[in-house]
């Protein structure tokens, strides 16, 4: 069986652009490609698509993706391939915001919004998914290669994808759960190894930890933790080394969270659900974080239609989630994904999280946010919600945190919510809060 599979590997050897030769051109008629995310998005094969469209011998194509990555800004997001390429993210990331307005590309790029867990359904149902290109690690001596960072969506295209294409990257970790793919499952095979894109932890500011240490008063010994991305979840998990018995259910995994569990305190040990295992659907981090990942059997990938999914996060006892928000309504909506009216990041899967812990027994969910923005000149607890999307609705939301302290929405009335939310305001901004709410009518409609 070995020797089989070295045989296919072989066999199915190309270079990348053979690799994208392969898609063809398929004029008039306009068909799906979906890339890996973040760190799996392959990046020796977005430089020959993009290569490809250029010169105008592939497309047009619909291009899925989430969280676009620096290649894909300076192959890909650029003038001259609009006739071959239409990018379709369901996420943006910083080099996707970067093109989004650019001169000569405006309207050009199409957000796809969805909530994380649906993601893979929508990839593998709502459209037909002609292609799937990701980064693997390397074959092992059974023939399997694995998704390694990113589980993602990509657990689910892999399988329904009527043709993949995998960038093989032996830098990118091993990693268990549903992260196997075995070489007989895949069409074609291009070698690239490069270091993977490292995400560095930037010291969390006075009030980051102001905030982080409201949330850690709150979390237990035996919980099981959730924690996104930025500096309030990295502090959060700072200050949980004392503690014992913590669990993970997440969808991002950190490098802080190596800390935690290298510390003895987070080993899954009262977990109710998938106990002893650090469960997570993509990881952003460091060189040293993808060498613990890799070949860890504690550490175990699944699709995010699974992780996120609010009914398997509900089995965890004790779940608590920490998220971000960019801002707060006077009624306890949030938004975390629009700035200014445009598109920012996307709706992800902090809703998914929020509704999923909040259903578990003891359940507690966090949405954290500084109270302003731009050197303290906004208030990001407004009245109205500017940036024109709902990421969690007002029904949803249970704590809401700033510096200036921690509010439980969960059985307020409007007007409480109100008084709760312009308590954790900057109070440079709590007078204009509070004639806001009276000059609306709000009040008087309660």
């Amino acid at each position: 069986m070995e020797g089989n599979c070295e045989q296919l590997y072989r066999d199915k050897r190309v270079t990348p652009a053979e690799a994208i030769a392969s898609i063809g051109n398929a004029g008039a008629s306009v068909r799906q490609l979906i890339l890996g995310m973040g760190l799996a998005m392959p990046p020796a094969l977005v430089k020959a698509l993009g290569e490809a469209a250029l010169e105008g011998s592939v497309g047009p194509l619909d291009l899925y993706y989430m969280h676009g990555t620096q290649e894909l800004e300076e192959m890909l997001l650029q003038t001259g391939v609009q006739e071959a390429i239409k990018p379709r993210p369901l996420f943006l990331s910083a080099h996707d915001r970067a093109v989004l307005h650019a001169p000569g590309l405006e309207g050009w790029m199409e957000y796809v919004p969805s909530t994380f867990h649906q993601v893979g359904r929508l990839l593998t149902e709502q459209i037909e998914p002609e292609c799937f290109m990701v980064t693997v690690s390397g074959m092992d001596k059974h023939g399997y290669f694995s998704l390694g960072t990113n589980a993602d969506y990509g657990a689910s295209v892999v399988r329904k994808a009527k043709k993949v294409v995998v960038e093989v990257n032996r830098n990118m970790p091993r990693t268990f759960g549903e992260c196997l793919l075995h070489v007989s499952d895949v069409d074609l095979i291009v070698e690239n190894d490069t270091p993977l894109g490292e995400v560095i932890t930037k010291p969390p500011t006075d009030n980051d930890i102001k905030i982080a240490e409201s949330i850690a008063s709150l979390i237990e010994d035996g919980d099981t933790l959730q924690m996104g991305i930025g500096g309030v979840p990295n502090a959060v998990l700072g200050m949980l080394k004392n503690h014992h018995d913590l669990g993970l259910h997440s969808e991002l995994f950190s490098p802080a969270m190596v800390d935690l569990i290298e510390a003895g305190a987070l080993n899954g040990r009262k977990k109710s659900w998938m106990q002893h295992k650090h469960v997570y659907t993509l990881a952003l981090g460091d060189k040293a974080m993808f060498d613990f990942m890799d070949d860890n059997p504690s550490i175990v990938g699944y699709p995010a239609s699974w992780v996120n999914n609010p009914g398997i996060i509900r089995k965890n006892r004790n779940m608590v989630s920490v998220n971000a928000a960019i801002e707060v309504d006077l009624s306890g909506q949030i938004n975390a994904e629009q700035m200014a009216g445009g598109m920012h990041s996307g709706t992800g899967g902090q809703l998914d999280f929020v509704r999923g812990a909040y259903a578990a027994p003891n359940g507690r969910s966090f949405v954290a946010l500084p109270a302003t923005a731009k050197q303290g000149g906004v208030s990001r607890i407004v009245a109205q919600l500017q940036g024109g999307a709902v990421t969690d609705t007002r029904m949803d939301t249970q704590y809401v945190v700033t510096e200036f302290g921690c509010a439980n929405l969960k059985g307020l009335s409007l007007r409480e919510r109100a008084q709760a939310l312009i308590g954790l305001a900057d109070p440079a901004f709590r007078e204009q809060l509070e004639r806001d709410v009276h000059e609306s009518g709000l009040f008087k409609r309660l």
